[in-house]
């Protein structure tokens, strides 16, 4: 069943960014790259994780909701592009690893910084 879900998971990644770059055509969520994917074992509920290329708060807000708007059509889209049961109910979330990672890098070339001086 696992193997399954993974199966599902990658289409739904695959649709959803191309849905966003085909279908939705709202300029909050220019930018937005869809990095993840999990799904419940009973494919119900799905929670779509994604990244932008901005740091500010206010573009973060911005995009989640233009993609809380475009759910709906996500989702239909989504219904018409794969075929299971039930279209699961989608959930969107930012993506922290990316910022978390520059985070590090930047502790890291801090602390080579310190050890030059």
């Amino acid at each position: 069943m696992k193997h399954r879900i993974g199966r599902v998971e990658q289409e739904i990644l695959r649709e959803v960014n191309d849905i966003l770059l085909k279908r939705v055509r709202d300029p909050r969520i220019e930018g937005v790259t869809i990095t993840g994917v999990d799904l419940t074992g009973d494919l119900q509920h799905c929670k779509i994780y994604y990244s932008i290329l901005s740091d500010k708060a206010s573009d973060s807000q911005r995009a989640q909701a233009g993609l809380d708007h475009a759910k709906g059509l996500i989702r239909s889209e989504l219904g018409q592009r794969i075929k299971i049961y039930k279209i699961p109910e989608l959930t969107f979330l930012q993506d922290k690893s990316v910022q978390y990672g520059e985070r590090i890098d930047e502790l890291i070339r801090g602390l080579h910084e310190s050890e030059k001086q």
